[in-house]
């Protein structure tokens, strides 16, 4: 602040003596301070005034890194102290900040970790060097033998409750959502999740599509909005957190042909819950300045493990080929997982990505 704001600098900036002075600010020591006992409010008061008689002409005297300011007045000493320590805390700030907000998301936290999407992102996210935090219900890593996902740090906690997504999320530079669930309890569908789930989760009583999907989601952008109001975090520069969430083709029917039609005329009841939840997520995250949204928009989700959707596969395939606007070629859990990575990590990844973008993602990755 001193350093940008003192009038004694302001005049250096159209001299020489300003490039002395920038170029030996470089090598500004704090030991030369030798007085601890610094009263910097007072110094300030005191050099404020100064005329443009009483100010210095500043010098590099050695290759040293030392900071040397010549100065006629009895204040001479004092303003030398005060900004080799401005100089060297804002050197250390911008360092800092620098190396911050430039380097790539390490520190990854993935809701709905022990899940059939999430347990895949965390493996390739390990594999790739990152560290890991999984947040579920259970908690426990859903294949314990797995020498790859024992290097997960894996967490049981209520993602509806803001404190728990809070301490989570403190930090972590980037997060995934992978929380879901095709039947909440209010769909009279509910048993059926411990077959079309991949992890073979059931819904509780409180499970419903709001809840899952909505509440949780809002709790994950509330708390890094909250985090990058933080002035630790704006020093650092970019505070937008990339963070990832597993939506759903459907999701974008209204933007393509016949969509709508299709939802308002044949979709049932609970498809229409499940779609409003997803498409509140979307617009919450596309209008927030602290994140960069990666939004992957996946239909059936499948591999060879997933029996209950291996008949419908090519059935969506074939549709998809043909042309038919309201149906997406399916995506197995290996290219969205491996898309979800790629999209934590390259800064140009945003917004929507079908199918398509997403098999594109899996060839940058690999």
């Amino acid at each position: 602040w001193l350093l940008a704001t003192h009038p004694y600098v302001h005049q250096l900036k159209s001299q020489s003596s300003y490039r002395r002075f920038v170029a030996s600010s470089l090598f500004a020591c704090p030991s030369s301070l030798s007085n601890p006992k610094l009263n910097i409010v007072g110094l300030l008061a005191h050099l404020w005034p100064q005329r443009r008689s009483d100010r210095s002409t500043l010098h590099s005297t050695s290759s040293y890194s030392f900071l040397h300011l010549t100065v006629n007045t009895q204040r001479g000493m004092m303003f030398n102290k005060l900004v080799a320590l401005s100089a060297s805390v804002v050197l250390l700030t911008a360092a800092a900040a620098s190396a911050l907000a430039t380097a790539p998301p390490k520190r990854v936290a993935v809701f709905g970790g022990t899940g059939y999407v999430g347990s895949a992102v965390c493996e390739r996210l390990v594999k790739r060097g990152y560290s890991v935090k999984a947040v579920s219900r259970r908690g426990v890593n859903p294949k314990p033998n797995d020498e790859i996902l024992q290097q997960v740090e894996w967490v049981a906690g209520d993602a509806t409750d803001p404190a728990v997504v809070k301490d989570v999320v403190s930090d972590a530079d980037g997060v995934v959502h992978a929380i879901g669930l095709l039947f909440d309890v209010d769909s009279g569908l509910g048993n059926f999740n411990t077959i079309v789930s991949g992890s073979g989760s059931k819904p509780g009583e409180a499970s419903t599509y709001d809840a899952i999907t909505r509440q949780t989601m809002f709790n994950v952008i509330d708390a890094l909005e909250k985090k990058a109001n933080n002035p630790i975090a704006k020093i650092r520069g970019s505070t937008r957190t990339p963070l990832c969430f597993v939506s759903a083709a459907e999701a974008g029917w209204p933007q393509v042909t016949l969509g709508s039609t299709v939802e308002d005329k044949l979709a049932p009841g609970w498809l229409k819950k499940y779609l409003v939840a997803k498409r509140a997520v979307e617009a919450r995250l596309t209008s927030s300045s602290a994140i960069r949204p990666v939004i992957c928009r996946p239909s059936l989700i499948w591999d060879w493990t997933k029996l209950d959707v291996l008949p419908a596969i090519p059935i969506f395939n074939i549709a998809s080929a043909l042309g038919v606007p309201f149906v997406d070629k399916t995506v197995r859990v290996e290219t969205l997982a491996d898309a979800i990575v790629a999209g934590l990590g390259d800064d140009t990844v945003e917004g929507v990505q079908r199918y398509m973008d997403m098999e594109k993602l899996q060839k940058q990755l690999n």
